[in-house]
């Protein structure tokens, strides 16, 4: 069966997903839809792109819409996402899925009113969720309850994990009822995945269309890396940015600062094709604002840190460019996953410095096919440090923003548990803030800190009250939502 039109789903459903275009289904969607639409629980694992948002959204409807679900009936199914871009996303592709039923279907995220909320969750059959937000309502708004819950989907469970929502999650669950059909779907199965597996499903049919593949990246992604001293990094990227004027491009960092002190930068030196941010400190509605000017763009550039990198669907992404190394392989594939969506083809560039190099052979193991290739010395401009040099003489927040990139990268590499990789001791930090338009290093005090016991906890400077935003970046304001 390759088709939903000979699946044995509602008419509604069928019509819905032709007005939708989806005719053919993919790997993930062949292997979960016979299982959760016969009421069976799920895990599973498939690469990004690969269509799984379908895989829970058909069944969850037919489910209800086989129950006679109305709004009298409460909450019949939960879909908790670990971001709110991403629940945005889910509650979109339901609204359409489900376009011809005639349930009804909320958005619970962070960055929107409570109480707001709170007057018409009880009035709501499905609910989009992020974490923090469904267990504040479910502790604080009245009468809300799930006590009539008949399907509960986890997406991105490793991410949510990942961000430390263990407790959380485990808090929602022990709110539900036992008797529930739970789905739960993740990019990478590690052993807290299964943890929580053990804990919320029953008898799972364990599905992973990664085991079936060659390769753990979606098939017409071209994957190339590049190594350069990271001090020739960010010519590197502002060449490529040149170069690539009429494409879609998604730019990775490791850090909020980094994006913030690039984007500012690179605006300033106006390379040609619109720049835009994204990162976990911007307010929701700023966020929600740059996402859709991005999808609605053909050519422009989008500097990111790793709140994009997790289920979000960018259409016709061109590049994404890893320009700093990601802190381990499923955030690799997960970044890379913005491009190649479902069918379409895409390509990523890993940025590496020569102390990173085993990451390449970590990334090999991973079933990633890598593509070396050599930078064009011609094609990098050796004009660039002087035109930072010059604008941050003139502009002293840009070079405060820029000692605090500096800051947070080289703090993010310390704190990196991965030393084979990430090795502070081999940065040239001179040469490094040199080419960040910088005269020298800034001071790093989490360096001093570190050889004696306890430092870490001291948080009356400055630095370390930045260095820890910086440590946060990967879950961003996720955590508060």
């Amino acid at each position: 069966m390759r088709k939903f039109a000979h699946l044995p789903i509602s008419q509604a459903t069928k019509a819905a997903l032709r007005e939708c275009k989806f005719k053919e289904m993919t790997a993930i969607q062949r292997a979960t839809l016979p299982h959760a639409l016969c009421g069976r629980d799920v895990l599973g694992a498939a690469k990004t792109g690969s269509g799984k948002t379908l895989a829970y959204v058909v069944p969850l409807i037919e489910s209800l819409w086989r129950k006679k679900w109305g709004r009298q009936d409460g909450v019949g199914a939960l879909v908790i996402s670990p971001t709110r871009e991403l629940a945005i996303q889910i509650f979109q592709c339901l609204t359409k899925v489900g376009a011809r039923h005639t349930m009804s279907a909320g958005l619970l995220i962070g960055g929107k009113d409570v109480q707001e909320e709170a007057n018409r969750v009880n009035k709501m059959n499905i609910l989009v969720c992020t974490p923090g937000r469904l267990l504040q309502h479910m502790d604080e708004t009245p009468m809300f309850d799930c006590v009539t819950l008949q399907m509960l989907v986890l997406d991105e469970a490793d991410r949510m994990l990942d961000l430390g929502f263990t407790k959380t999650l485990n808090a929602i669950i022990d709110n539900l009822p036992k008797n529930r059909q739970t789905l739960l779907f993740s990019a990478t199965q590690t052993k807290s995945v299964k943890d929580l597996a053990r804990l919320g499903l029953k008898d799972p049919e364990y599905l992973s269309v990664h085991a079936e593949s060659v390769h753990s990246t979606p098939p017409k992604l071209q994957q190339m890396v590049t190594t350069c001293a990271l001090e020739k990094k960010i010519e590197v990227l502002w060449s490529f940015i040149k170069t690539h004027l009429n494409a879609k491009t998604l730019v990775f960092f490791s850090s909020c600062k980094q994006v913030k002190f690039v984007y500012e930068i690179f605006k300033r030196m106006r390379p040609g094709v619109p720049l835009q941010c994204i990162h976990g400190r911007l307010k929701q509605a700023r966020r929600q604002g740059v996402f859709y000017n991005f999808c609605n763009a053909k050519e422009t550039v989008l500097f990111a840190t790793d709140v994009a990198s997790r289920g979000l669907d960018f259409p016709s992404v061109d590049w994404v460019v890893q320009a700093d190394c990601p802190e381990d392989v499923a955030t690799y594939i997960h970044r890379v996953g913005r491009t190649a969506r479902y069918t379409a083809a895409g390509k990523g560039l890993l940025m590496l410095t020569p102390g990173e190099s085993h990451f390449m052979k970590e990334l090999e193991v991973a079933k990633v096919p890598l593509k070396p290739i050599k930078l064009n010395p011609k094609k990098q401009s050796s004009r660039i440090q002087s035109s930072m040099q010059g604008l941050l003489s003139k502009d002293s927040d840009l070079k405060y923003l820029s000692q605090r990139a500096v800051i947070c990268y080289l703090r993010s590499v310390y704190l990196q548990k991965n030393k084979k990789v990430f090795d502070i001791k081999s940065i040239d930090m001179d040469a490094y803030a040199f080419s960040m338009g910088l005269p020298n290093a800034p001071r790093l005090r989490f360096l001093q800190q570190g050889k004696s016991a306890g430092a870490r906890d001291e948080s009356d400077s400055d630095d370390d009250d930045e260095a820890e935003d910086d440590a946060s970046d990967r879950e961003e304001d996720e955590a508060s939502d």
